[in-house]
């Protein structure tokens, strides 16, 4: 049987270190499709700045997007999350794992969902001849074993299936991930590559789209006599700049002839929108206030003359007999702010 768990071991993480290479040649040019798969659908990791891949304490929400924080404390743990999003857009998860003894294996099964709603369909002449819906649905399901007593490696195979009125796709991704984490210093690192796959049919047969990649780096530390958690997590570490690609431009004052440059993008502002922050504070172990903060988030969708919070999320965690309880709320910019609820709970409690 130990023969069996070094197996397993072996081929997930040679999975996983072929993934990172792949991802790091990858080009992300062009549109991409299946984006739902991106939304942080997790109350915890929205009021986190949207991302918290490297805290490995059971929470099983955290690993729908870095299956390496798999591991038994998240045995028999069964996981809701609902997200009331925008414009009458609805979403949400159902998630369960269980530990295998036998093969020193965590497995986790997942189903996602995105409901944009109903829409009104008309023709070439614009007149109202009835109406369609669309939604997205992710089947997941995931696996990590620990490497030795700090590692765990994970992945999450995704099969992905779209539909908009008569259009349909469908395709398939995978999540790989690693993860360090060190509860004598109380600190933790990880490694992730998310929706890595193919686009095997689209909405027109004939057209493919990519995937929304996504290569993080995540770190967290707890301070020793503090109840504070901080996390920094480097995002889209595949893809250098993720501004709008426009250059500085010049003008000429047509009265003094002086030139002036306007626009572009310094260093300091593309490295910042790679960066997410996130403050964790632990009131004893079961309350917790979150505060999170995503840079580009906010320069990408604030008003210049009312920027307000863009970029800015909060919530508050609570354990409440068996269950989890999360509430998240994440501001993007001034039509509002999208609201976050997940509940869990371990079904060996019942």
């Amino acid at each position: 049987m130990k023969v069996l768990t070094t197996t397993v071991k072996k081929k997930l993480l040679t999975i996983s270190l072929v993934l990172i290479t792949v991802v790091l040649q990858a080009q992300t040019g062009g549109q991409t499709v299946f984006n739902s798969l991106s939304i942080p659908s997790s109350a915890r990791i929205a009021s986190m700045g949207g991302a918290l891949p490297t805290v490995r304490d059971g929470d099983l929400s955290l690993a729908l997007f870095n299956p390496a924080l798999l591991d038994t404390l998240s045995d028999q743990q069964a996981t809701l999350s609902y997200v009331n999003y925008f414009s009458g857009i609805n979403l949400g998860y159902a998630s369960y794992a269980h530990h295998l003894d036998s093969l020193g294996v965590t497995v986790s099964g997942s189903i996602q969902y995105v409901d944009y709603g109903d829409f009104t369909e008309r023709d070439a002449t614009g007149q109202d001849i009835g109406s369609f819906s669309a939604g997205d649905y992710a089947f997941v399901v995931g696996a990590a074993v620990p490497v030795d007593s700090l590692f765990n490696i994970g992945v999450n195979v995704k099969g992905i299936y779209s539909s908009i009125s008569t259009y349909n796709s469908w395709g398939m991704a995978i999540d790989a991930g690693a993860t360090y984490n060190n509860p004598a210093k109380k600190f933790s690192a990880s490694l992730v590559v998310q929706n890595l796959g193919y686009q095997f049919k689209g909405y027109r047969s004939e057209l493919r789209d990519t995937l929304p990649v996504n290569l993080q780096i995540g770190l967290a530390k707890q301070l020793k006599h503090a109840p504070f958690r901080f996390s920094l997590v480097f995002d889209q570490l595949h893809k250098w700049d993720l501004t709008d690609g426009e250059g500085p431009v010049e003008t000429i004052d047509p009265i003094t002839g002086e030139v002036t440059t306007e626009g572009g993008f310094e260093f300091g502002d593309k490295l910042m929108r790679h960066v997410i922050f996130g403050t964790e504070v632990l009131l004893g172990d079961n309350f917790r206030v979150n505060i999170g903060y995503n840079y580009r988030r906010r320069q990408e969708l604030k008003l210049e003359d009312r920027p307000g919070t863009a970029g800015l999320s909060w919530g508050v965690g609570a354990r409440i007999k068996k269950f989890s309880i999360s509430y998240g709320r994440a501001v993007y910019h001034l039509a509002g702010p999208s609201n976050h609820f997940t509940v869990s709970t371990r079904i060996s409690d019942w």
